[in-house]
């Protein structure tokens, strides 16, 4: 890891929260693939749209690991803070889910901020997640195994969007949860402790949260933060995987207990010596290919694929 950051030092790139959104978009994605593993093949590779609730049509890709119908599937939810990242950022990542796991993965391309704030990715999110409950036998999947998941942002919209499906009576086999964001405000300690140099910067997070929330009463949404939820009481059990090097890992400990004190089963994994993004490091970090290999083994124990 001390490798990886020492690396990326001397590249000497802008910090993303130092250029405009689309810049920061295209530098994320530029750089998105440098330190992933081989991209697996997939037997099924599609493009689709989602209609989101405005009638807007969201991108999203379909992955699946062999031909075959009535696989389980798992909505997955990019990170990048609301403001960056990508199906295509997020490729490598999913193809491997889907191999390691055996199901059926669908990426989604929710809108991003600034363009869009919240909770247009909260919004999108949930559409997605109900079209995949209704569609998933069209596709190809069972619609009685269902999951959703993400990582940084896209944990906190997979959290979220778990709450609401308790709510609308969907039931989910997993949420799955690779160090999701679950507070409306920085001020945990490992807020302080990892704020520099550790990949995601304290300045990084400010400049990400203040393009997706404008006011503190949409920052403690729980929407937005899900540790300010009511209850989470009958939501669906939790795969939670941390970094220890990470701003965001006492929040994401925080969730995992508020789950388990509602009586929520939840499996928690911190991969020591590690930062925020590191599942996305499989070529130079063994601990993002245990990770994955961790995260599918959940998938596949929650969707009754293995004892």
């Amino acid at each position: 890891m001390r490798s990886v950051i020492e690396r990326m030092e001397r590249a000497g790139r802008p910090p993303l929260h130092t250029l405009a959104p689309a810049q920061a978009r295209a530098a994320y994605e530029a750089g998105a693939g440098v330190l992933e593993i081989p991209k697996a093949a997939m037997a099924r590779v599609e493009d689709l749209t989602v209609p989101a609730r405005d009638g807007q049509a969201l991108p999203a890709r379909l992955y699946a690991p062999t031909d075959g119908t009535g696989l389980p599937l798992l909505l997955y939810l990019h990170g990048g803070g609301f403001t960056i990242g990508s199906v295509a950022t997020h490729d490598v990542l999913c193809r491997e889910l889907a191999r390691l796991a055996g199901c059926m993965v669908v990426s989604l391309d929710y809108r991003l901020a600034p363009e869009h704030k919240f909770p247009t990715a909260h919004d999108d999110a949930w559409d997605a997640l109900q079209w995949l409950a209704q569609n998933a036998a069209r596709l190809g999947a069972d619609p009685a195994r269902l999951a959703v998941g993400g990582d940084s942002a896209g944990g906190t919209l997979a959290a979220a969007s778990a709450i609401l499906a308790r709510d609308a009576g969907l039931p989910l086999s997993l949420q799955l949860l690779f160090y999701p964001g679950c507070a409306a405000h920085q001020d945990t300690p490992s807020h302080a402790t990892y704020a520099h140099g550790l990949v995601l910067e304290g300045p990084a997070i400010s400049w990400f949260f203040a393009n997706y929330v404008t006011t503190r009463a949409e920052r403690e949404d729980w929407r937005f933060a899900p540790l300010h939820a009511s209850d989470v009481d009958g939501v669906a059990s939790a795969w939670v995987g941390l970094a220890e090097c990470d701003p965001l890992v006492d929040e994401g400990v925080m969730y995992a207990d508020m789950l388990r004190a509602a009586g929520v089963a939840v499996d928690l994994e911190i991969y020591r010596g590690v930062t925020h993004e590191f599942i996305k490091m499989g070529r130079a970090i063994p601990e993002a290919r245990q990770a994955h290999a961790d995260a599918a083994r959940a998938l596949r124990l929650a969707f009754g694929m293995e004892n």
